[in-house]
């Protein structure tokens, strides 16, 4: 994916996780610039009392919404006016819908199919609808998640305890059968003539067939990693690209 140059970030905060805020930004930086960073709540509710300074630390704009009823969220109302101003000013090539609330599912929508780059930010219990109508779905519990786990696959492996590591994977059930699957359906697909594919193309399939896929949720930094970690599935080789490039690719085996 190219870099993005001008991203509108939107914020629900009576359902997103305050402690991950800042953590949300820094992911969201790594796509490219954020120019628009508004979070929308009734702030004088007992339980955003908190947001104020982090707010003020971030440089995120508070957007007052009042509950008009009570027992009724109006937030979610505002933000959607507010993205869809937003968008027909036409400034925008991404925008970053950080809930996780079915509600958003139309928006998302809506802004794929005006064309621009669409990501939500969200808990692992995300209605799957909000997930897969986004471009790219980031799941709060992988942000600021400690590398010591994948550090320590990592001496495992080196010290020859692969089947552990394996084992750990292996555990997450029909969730990863599903990237078997994709894995193989993008090698069918894309390969080269020496039958390998490049692994940036399978993640960028994968992407697209499944927006909330992350390779930290299977206890992996990067998918090559988690590729690696299943040498009876696949081979990996690397290679010499365009200047400092390596390039990364894997083939499928029958196993």
């Amino acid at each position: 994916m190219k870099n993005l140059e001008s991203i509108a970030m939107l914020i629900d905060a009576d359902n997103t996780q305050l402690s991950r805020l800042e953590a949300v930004i820094q992911e969201i930086s790594a796509k490219g610039r954020i120019v628009v960073k508004r979070a929308y709540g009734n702030w004088r509710k007992e339980t955003l009392k908190n947001w104020e300074e982090e707010l003020k630390r971030l440089a995120i704009k508070a957007e007052q919404q009042f509950d008009y009823v009570s027992g009724k969220n109006a937030t979610d109302m505002a933000l959607v006016i507010d993205t869809l101003d937003l968008l027909h000013r036409g400034l925008y090539d991404a925008f970053v819908i950080v809930a996780s609330d079915s509600d958003y599912t139309p928006l998302a929508i809506k802004l794929h199919e005006s064309g621009v780059y669409v990501m939500g930010v969200g808990e692992k219990n995300t209605p799957v609808a909000f997930r897969n109508a986004c471009d790219e779905f980031v799941f709060l519990e992988n942000l600021n998640k400690s590398t010591d786990n994948h550090n320590a696959k990592q001496n495992s492996k080196n010290s020859g305890k692969k089947e552990l590591e394996v084992s750990e994977a292996e555990s997450q059930g029909d969730d990863m059968q599903e990237i078997h699957k994709l894995l193989r359906i993008a090698w069918d697909k894309y390969q080269e003539n020496d039958g390998y594919v490049n692994v940036s193309s399978a993640g960028q399939y994968i992407k697209r067939a499944k927006p909330d896929f992350d390779a930290r949720t299977y206890g992996f930094s990067k998918l090559p990693d988690l590729i690696e970690a299943f040498p009876k599935k696949y081979s990996v080789k690397r290679y010499k690209g365009k200047g400092t490039v390596t390039i990364i690719a894997y083939r499928c085996e029958n196993s």
